[in-house]
């Protein structure tokens, strides 16, 4: 059984029901609403049906479907519209630190409207903002024109006037209305809510809402007195067909009873629309720019203050002030992160992954969890012949030979489990159909028997003059068959059926069920008497043959992408609405500790303290309704798990929004595809690991900047009150600080195109602000030891202690500050060895030394006497060497001590 820690989750909860479980609460609800309707009507005879919607067997007019559409509306269901694209352009620049630069740009601006350092601050927001906005837009237009590709049409039954014949006609879907006499038939979409009317071999395939990967066959039961139990829930009342759902075999007639938002679908979908919750990655940002705003509060004042009362210029001192505030501030962090995730996003599309929201892919990074559902992801979504097992639960060739000459023989549109067999013994080869056999008649399908059975004429041999006999054939559900029987078939002899052997085939037969399969009985009968028709009384004295049990089989590669899965730290929860049984059969078989599995009615039992330890422990969920699947995903992220949920129906949606990053694929149903951030083009748990690899890269590199400029930011800010206190001039004009950061901020554009080691990618990993601030007062001060001691070498080694000399001064602690700055981003990269365990890509070394170079030409440059500069005398170089080399030197020691203590580094 998967064990997770429990986490300490990052926030305490709010009194009173929150956004999301009034969500939740209105979601369940609505649903239960809809749901009872639905469960009224399926209660009511067909014919009363027609007249509560006022309707009739022909249909409505084309004028009464008109007055319809324009009462009830469009037959569509909430969905998420994309804003328009200013607003879009706006919501990319909320944003924090984009906020505090913007006060910044705006203060220097009012200072001094020909300072450069507003010119500076305006481009790096105006390029972070554009870069975010346009990935994003451009994904949402792709979707968009996907979707309007795709136009789908129903065939409904309608009359010109009130005495005309009824004529089919193929109308859009959403021209449907309540009372349409809707046509279907194999590969139909279920346009509306629909009472069924008539149908002949119906099965229809509920995985979209219900997560059953088999098809399930409805029929009018009240109609024809069946026996349809009462159920509370629409998905399993026999005689209803849902939208969302689709025909997989027969033919049906059905009235519409609900449409658009009135569904059951619609239910579900239109509590889905709106604000999303704050997800990881929305909450760690937060709290790392709130982190680096509040020491930033704190130092700039203090800087100002001691510049002030010290030098006596307060104008300057004021100046200063901002310029150490931007200093402080990480400006270039909305466009590296902007950059890494747009990169991400590319590097995504290239494995099948499309990025529709471009922070999911660092809360990709930090998944711990992933919760999926079973039917298409841990399976292959079809039907086979898993056993054909004689009457002792051996494998029997007999048994097969039997099953297939139902399914070939019957003329009846075949089902997914006929198929099955037919395909089976095709690829196999076991069974040749010749001459021996010829189709004499067949007793169909129906929902009372639940069986069906073809009879077969046994062609004579060769020059054999004697009577054809014709045999039997039955296939159905094990309870019908077995009643019919009155001997089985043993080891080749024909055996009376006792009440114990009737009592150990039972057993067979239960037993297949409890380890997920689905299975049929097949039996034959011998007739000595051939006639040319045969009736259902004709189903009589039976003799047992053996059992087909089918499966919806484990995709091959699945085991493999869950041991990828589990060696990268990734827990995997399996959260179904099919049976516990089949759930427990298909994840034994790809190699999940699957222990007690839990329904999804024992989950509504528990307070959400009871079901937060109930999913920290338990591996597979079954039974699992909407409001379910999502209260579990909200239960693992309350004991502080990143969780990642995939899925493709519409019973997937609400957890598909309430997940830290909500994946699905291209084929799934539309509003699961808008509640996603994330769409597979191959629905693949491999697809998926390789896009988990990608992003705990783009959040390591995220990460990184981040950790490299705050403590390098506050390294310098410390140094600068030291600084401050003890030096009669400025250490370094406000201009020399701005374009000190600015040529750091541009060389570190190339992190998003660094390498991660290895065993960084090995476990989940997440924001961390604690970690962050410990990490900028751990490395930060370091370097300020550095900028002290080339203060005194500066003052008196270069006499550089008047302000006479302040621009020698500036000078050369402005090369020690950028080269130091630049050259610790590949000791803090890495927690291995710098350039002998790991090394940086080539564009990250690039720009290293292309930053380099740059700030030993600034001095000695034409932009010298702008700047402030002055050229610096040889002698200084070797002092310079000797600086940085120590300064590397105790960073990888400290950074030896850190790893060991904390057991961490980035």
């Amino acid at each position: 059984m998967t064990m997770l820690t429990p986490r300490t989750p990052t926030k305490l909860a709010p009194p009173g029901p929150s956004r999301r479980e009034r969500k939740a609460a209105e979601l369940q609800t609505r649903t239960r609403l809809v749901g009872e309707r639905l469960a009224s009507i399926s209660a009511r005879s067909g014919v009363q049906v027609l007249q509560e919607v006022d309707t009739s067997p022909a249909g409505l007019t084309h004028a009464e479907a008109a007055l319809r559409l324009e009462r009830h509306g469009s037959n569509t269901v909430a969905h998420e519209r994309a804003p328009r694209w200013y607003l879009q352009l706006a919501k990319a620049y909320w944003n924090p630190f984009i906020a505090v630069l913007v006060f910044l740009a705006a203060v220097m601006y009012w200072q001094d409207p020909a300072d450069p350092g507003v010119v500076i601050l305006s481009v790096m927001v105006g390029i972070s903002g554009l870069l975010r906005f346009w990935q994003e837009f451009r994904s949402g237009r792709a979707a968009d024109a996907l979707k309007e590709l795709v136009t789908t049409t129903c065939a409904v039954q309608r009359r010109a006037g009130s005495g005309s014949a009824p004529t089919t006609f193929e109308v859009p879907m959403d021209q449907v209305v309540p009372g349409d006499v809707v046509k279907l038939a194999a590969g139909d979409l279920i346009p509306a809510d629909l009472r069924i009317v008539t149908a002949k071999d119906l099965g229809v395939s509920q995985a979209a809402l219900s997560g059953e990967s088999l098809p399930v066959a409805k029929a009018d039961t009240r109609a024809q007195d069946l026996g349809q139990q009462d159920t509370t829930d629409p998905v399993e009342a026999d005689n209803l067909a849902l939208m969302g759902t689709s025909v997989t075999s027969g033919t049906a007639t059905g009235v519409v009873v609900a449409t658009g938002a009135d569904t059951y679908f619609g239910s579900m979908a239109g509590s889905l629309v709106g604000e999303r919750p704050q997800t990881s990655f929305d909450t760690g940002v937060r709290r790392v720019s709130f982190l680096l705003i509040r020491f930033m509060l704190v130092m700039v004042p203090v800087v100002f203050m001691i510049n002030g009362f010290t030098k006596g210029d307060w104008d300057e001192a004021f100046l200063f002030g901002i310029a150490v505030a931007v200093g402080l501030t990480p400006e270039m962090l909305p466009m590296v992160v902007s950059a890494n995730l747009a990169r991400g996003a590319v590097a995504m599309s290239k494995r099948k992954v499309v990025v529709k929201r471009l922070g999911a892919i660092q809360n990709l990074g930090a998944m711990d969890v992933l919760c999926t559902d079973k039917t298409g992801t841990l399976t292959e979504d079809r039907i086979v012949l898993d056993r054909h097992l004689d009457v002792h639960g051996n494998e029997d060739g007999e048994v097969l030979e039997y099953g297939y000459l139902n399914a070939r023989f019957q003329t009846g549109l075949k089902n997914l489990m006929d198929q099955a067999v037919i395909d089976r013994v095709d690829e196999a080869e076991e069974v040749v159909v010749d001459a021996r056999f010829s189709m004499v008649d067949e007793i169909p399908f129906d929902f009372a028997r639940r069986r069906m059975s073809v009879v077969l004429a046994r062609n004579p041999l060769v020059g054999d003059v004697a009577q054809r006999e014709h045999i039997m054939i039955t296939k159905g559900a094990v309870e019908e068959v077995l009643d019919l029987c009155t001997h089985l078939t043993d080891r080749g002899e024909r055996v009376e059926l006792t009440e114990q052997l009737r009592w150990r085939v039972t057993r067979i037969a239960e037993d297949d069920n409890r380890q997920g399969l689905r299975v049929l009985a097949v039996a034959t009968r011998t007739i000595d008497t051939p006639r040319e028709t045969y009736a259902v009384a004709d189903e009589d004295g039976l003799t047992l043959v053996g059992f087909l049990a089918f499966l919806d089989p484990p995709k091959a590669d699945a085991a493999r992408a869950l041991t990828g899965m589990a060696d990268k730290g990734i827990a995997v929860k399996v959260v179904t609405g099919d049976n516990d049984l089949v759930a427990a059969r298909v994840c034994a078989d790809v190699g999940i500790d699957v222990g007690q599995v839990v329904l999804g009615p024992e989950t509504d039992r528990l307070d959400d303290a009871e079901l937060r330890r109930l999913a920290a422990r338990t591996t597979v969920f079954a039974k699992v309704n909407p409001v379910q699947k999502a209260r579990i995903v909200r239960a693992l992220q309350a004991d502080g798990h990143t969780v990642g949920f995939l899925g493709d129906g519409i019973n997937d949606a609400a957890a598909l929004r309430d997940a830290d990053v909500g994946i699905s694929v291209d084929t799934a149903v539309d509003i699961a595809k808008e509640s996603a951030d994330i769409i597979l083009l191959e629905k693949d748990l491999t697809v998926l690991e390789q896009g988990v690899v990608q992003g705990r890269t783009t959040f390591g590199n995220t990460i990184k900047y981040i950790k490299m400029t705050a403590s390098s930011n506050f390294g310098n800010v410390f140094s600068v009150l030291v600084a401050s206190a003890f030096i009669p001039f400025q250490p370094m004009l406000a201009i020399m600080l701005l374009v000190q950061n600015l040529v750091y901020d541009i060389s570190q554009l190339a992190t998003p195109w660094d390498r991660m080691d290895e065993e960084y990618l090995r476990e989940p990993r997440n924001w961390d602000a604690k970690g962050i601030g410990r990490f900028m007062v751990t490395i930060g001060p370091i370097s300020s030891i550095f900028d002290i001691s080339m203060f005194l070498i500066m003052w008196h080694v270069f006499a550089a202690n008047s302000e006479a000399s302040q621009s020698l001064f500036q000078s050369g602690w402005f090369i020690e500050g950028l080269l130091s700055q630049t050259l610790i981003v590949h000791m803090i990269r890495t927690r291995k060895i710098p350039f002998i365990q790991s090394r940086a890509s080539w564009p990250v070394m690039v720009m290293t030394v292309l930053a380099v170079l740059t700030g030993l030409w600034l001095p000695f440059s034409p932009l010298a006497p702008s700047l402030g500069f002055v050229a610096l005398p040889a002698s200084y170089f070797p002092w310079l060497i000797g600086v940085l080399l120590a300064y590397c030197t105790l960073t990888q020691l400290v950074k030896t001590w850190y790893v060991r203590r904390f057991n961490t580094w980035l």
